[in-house]
């Protein structure tokens, strides 16, 4: 008994701070709007005195007071002897928590907002309106009535609803799949397919096939964000060596990033030299370029360790960043205003400087980065790498000569992101120095995290869910700093390896949580 209330007082206490977080910053008028358009409701008829608007954020807190009852009820450890009073009871406190929290919150803005000082000076998301939105037309006191009441019965409904959806359904579905299995493994089709050799090759001819044919398809738009996708893949290979292999810290990643698209820009473009050089020459220059800058920042920083190197190389981020814009090299590069008209590729004569044709470059360019990364990883500079990133002490014992391997890694992940960088300022024709703020550097490493360090299709997974999901929901897109956070905790919490991490990797975090997968384990060389 005493698990359970702890973990439905627990429960309750959070979802109230979520909630109460979500309507300080905004979130519950946008998702009011988001389920005004699913309903196509926006403009009817008020209910009950109430708008449409008003109604859609009671039903998007009822969802959250929902799954706060499904988090506080009981599981059968707590009371196997009566679990459906217990699912309820547990999530009937977890929503009194919960309501108690809302309810206290819309009371106080609500009174202060009735006695007519404006939230919004301190809050810019509170306006009056959006106020009124959130106590769904009531006073203050009867709003703050209402949530309790309403939040309490939504955890018990989702307590309920959890007992009853949880009660078998683990049994139910495992005898679908066997039977779904089973059905499969029957088709004879399949068995010659799965017996043949060449099946695994076949399928994944296929998958790079449809790749392949996707940007034929897609409109303008599209093919922009899948080569946005592309190029932060690029990147997240490049920083995968750096951070995910070698284990330095590099939050100035961008550096080069900026370093291959000046090069790029500066080469091809008219203005501010009108050099006009052949993009198919100016790539390996952007490219080399990037990987002396990563030597010459590399051979005095990387005798430093963890933090430190972290503030070094984030501090010559913003140094390149702020130098593409000094007025004292504004004839060099153009300044503040960037340099437009950049040049692109064009193949035999034939100008191919169009979306569709920079997303097959983009392609090309990952595939061959991730065939290089793949040669890396599994050679002696790979193991020397992951040595490094383990003990450097012991690997530089072992006869490792760990500056050397650090000045490798640190110039072979520049040059990926110079390449990225040339490729992203002749698709935009543009480049400037606000392409290359610091969020670039930390969008890359959250992927990197996300997707699993060391991993390659984890680094892939991690770019088309922090660049392609948020290009997805555009409405949501002023939330994406509060969505990174969010993500990295999560992350952290349920899967501190990524989404796809490394077998290597997935054994080492068994092992910290003291289950070790022999399967794995056989599975790793």
């Amino acid at each position: 008994m005493k698990t359970l209330i702890r973990r439905s007082l627990k429960t309750g206490l959070v979802f109230g701070i979520l909630t109460v977080f979500l309507f300080l910053i905004g979130f519950t008028g946008t998702a009011a709007n988001l389920l005004a358009d699913l309903f196509h409701n926006e403009f009817g008829d008020p209910l009950l005195g109430r708008t449409p608007l008003m109604l859609n954020t009671v039903v998007f807190l009822g969802l959250i007071g929902l799954w706060a009852g499904a988090g506080g009820a009981s599981r059968e450890e707590d009371l196997p002897g009566d679990p459906v009073s217990a699912s309820v009871l547990g999530g009937a406190a977890a929503g009194l928590v919960h309501g108690l929290s809302v309810g206290a919150v819309a009371w106080l803005i609500g009174g202060l907002n009735a006695r007519g000082v404006m939230m919004n000076k301190y809050l810019a998301e509170l306006l009056p309106i959006a106020i009124r939105q959130f106590l769904v037309g009531f006073s203050p006191a009867a709003a703050g009535v209402f949530y309790l009441l309403f939040l309490t019965a939504a955890g018990a409904l989702g307590g309920g609803a959890r007992h009853a959806l949880g009660r078998g359904s683990g049994r139910y579905r495992t005898a679908l799949q066997a039977h779904a299995r089973d059905r499969i493994e029957a088709l004879p089709f399949y068995r010659t397919a799965v017996a043949h050799p060449a099946a695994k090759y076949v399928l994944y001819g296929l998958l790079l096939a449809g790749v392949l044919l996707l940007p034929l398809f897609a409109g303008q738009y599209w093919n922009y964000t899948i080569g946005t996708v592309g190029i932060y893949v690029l990147l997240g290979l490049g920083l995968n060596i750096v951070v995910g292999l070698a284990g330095l810290l590099d939050l100035g990643y961008v550096a080069f990033f900026a370093i291959g698209a000046y090069a790029m820009a500066l080469l091809t473009a008219p203005t501010p030299h009108n050099l006009l050089w052949n993009f198919w020459l100016v790539i390996p220059i952007g490219i080399l370029l990037a990987a002396i800058t990563g030597i010459l920042l590399g051979a005095p920083v990387l005798r430093m360790r963890g933090d430190y190197l972290a503030i070094v190389t984030l501090g010559f981020g913003e140094i390149i960043r702020i130098l593409s814009k000094s007025d004292d090299l504004t004839p060099f590069t153009n300044g503040p205003k960037g340099v437009p008209s950049v040049g692109g590729p064009t193949f035999f004569g034939l100008n191919v400087n169009n979306n569709i044709a920079f997303v097959y470059l983009i392609f090309l360019s990952v595939i061959l980065v991730i065939f290089v990364t793949n040669r890396l990883q599994n050679s002696r500079v790979g193991r020397a790498w992951e040595a490094m990133r383990e003990d450097e002490t012991v690997s530089r014992a072992m006869g490792i000569n760990t500056l050397t391997q650090k000045l490798l890694a640190f110039a072979i992940g520049a040059a990926f992101a110079g390449l990225g960088g040339a490729l992203f300022a002749s698709r935009n024709q543009f480049t400037g120095p606000e392409d290359f703020n610091l969020m670039v550097s930390i969008n890359v490493v959250s992927l990197v995290i996300v997707g699993g360090m060391g991993s390659i299709p984890g680094v892939i997974a991690g770019a088309l869910v922090l660049k392609g999901l948020p290009e997805m929901m555009r409405q949501l897109e002023d939330y994406r700093i509060m969505v990174f956070g969010a993500l990295l905790v999560v992350m952290m919490l349920w899967r501190p390896a990524g989404l796809i991490p490394s077998s290597r990797r997935k054994m080492e975090t068994a092992a910290d949580s003291g289950v070790v997968d022999t399967t794995e384990q056989k599975g790793v060389k």
